[in-house]
């Protein structure tokens, strides 16, 4: 976390979160959510507007982090603003020599790796748990038929609980309220 954002923290700790207004796409892009594109609907059917500032999205990147309840947000200063997930907290790109990086740009290990009902890969890391961009699952089939990778298969609906991660903060902080 950038040293800026937690001087921010210390200087304002009681600034209210922030819900629905950033999310993470199935493909690594982040996306602003205003009111109107938020009364459309979730972020699965109603994204917002796909950022493209490089500075902004590496200021995001490396204040990117999950709670206790599994729930990933950007610390924005002294504000948490939540992460709508279109799939998992992680993106994970294969890169030409087999390393894997996150859509943040950071070096991760693969522990395992899980295929879903769909055909979906995802590989665990010591990070956290994502999603093998589309543009990667061919080198990563690769992989896998050559006996590298050994896939566990498990169902989509089970993965945030067995992974610890909440795709939809915002629906989960209605529900409390």
């Amino acid at each position: 976390m950038d040293d800026l954002v937690k001087q921010a923290m210390a200087k304002w700790p009681n600034v209210p979160d922030c819900y629905g207004w950033l999310g993470l796409d199935a493909r690594g892009d982040w996306y602003m959510r205003d009111d109107q594109t938020q009364a459309q609907g979730p972020f699965t059917k109603s994204k917002g507007s796909r950022l493209q500032h490089e500075k902004l999205m590496a200021f995001i990147g490396r204040n990117y982090t999950s709670d206790k309840q599994g729930r990933w947000y950007f610390q924005n200063g002294p504000q948490r603003v939540y992460v709508e997930l279109e799939a998992t907290p992680w993106i994970w790109r294969i890169q030409p020599d087999g390393a894997i990086q996150s859509h943040t740009g950071e070096p991760a290990r693969m522990q395992r790796c899980i295929v879903d009902e769909h055909g979906r890969l995802y590989i665990d890391t010591e990070q956290g748990f994502g999603l093998v961009h589309t543009q990667d699952v061919v080198q990563a089939a690769e992989y896998i038929e050559s006996g590298l990778w050994v896939p566990q298969q498990l169902p989509t609906r089970e993965l945030p609980e067995r992974f610890g991660y909440v795709r939809s903060p915002h629906s989960e902080q209605q529900v409390q309220t």
